[in-house]
């Protein structure tokens, strides 16, 4: 007896091509999951927040009354670390005093509010104050938060 008597038998059971099962075609979720939250991660990163373009700075408290005036603001904030901003933009010190006497220009009797930090340096807030007497602009005031 030979080994082709032997495995005659199972010939029929392996060989190939002459029983054709289909495959059903499947969709694999994981995968595509895996590429949805790696997509995600990349535009949560990526996105700029208008949030940190602002300045952050927390005013010192006053006892005082609220007046109510009805003129024209200019807002310059001060930061903690010496930065300024005029209206929410941030501008460089050296630039300060020129934006100032552009607004100034339009309107003689612009207030200009200075909303400097509790702990910015004595020094950004008098550059702040000169870039205002620089722009001929007189009405300054400080802003504060109310003690709660």
């Amino acid at each position: 007896m030979s080994w082709l008597d032997t495995h005659s038998q199972a010939r029929g059971r392996f060989s190939l091509g002459t029983t054709a099962v289909s495959a059903e075609p499947e969709i694999n979720l994981i995968p595509f999951i895996d590429v949805l939250l790696v997509v995600l991660i990349f535009l949560m990163i990526s996105t700029t927040f208008t949030r940190y373009q602002e300045l952050a700075i927390t005013l010192p408290t006053a006892n005082g009354s609220e007046t109510q005036t009805e003129s024209k603001q200019v807002h310059v904030a001060v930061s903690r670390d010496g930065r300024f901003a005029i209206n929410g933009k941030v501008t460089d010190p050296p630039q300060l005093s020129n934006a100032l006497a552009q607004l100034s220009s339009k309107d003689s009797s612009l207030q200009v509010n200075i909303d400097a930090d509790a702990k910015a340096p004595h020094q950004a807030v008098m550059t702040a104050l000169e870039a205002a007497r620089d722009a001929n602009l007189s009405n300054i005031v400080f802003s504060s938060q109310t003690k709660k």
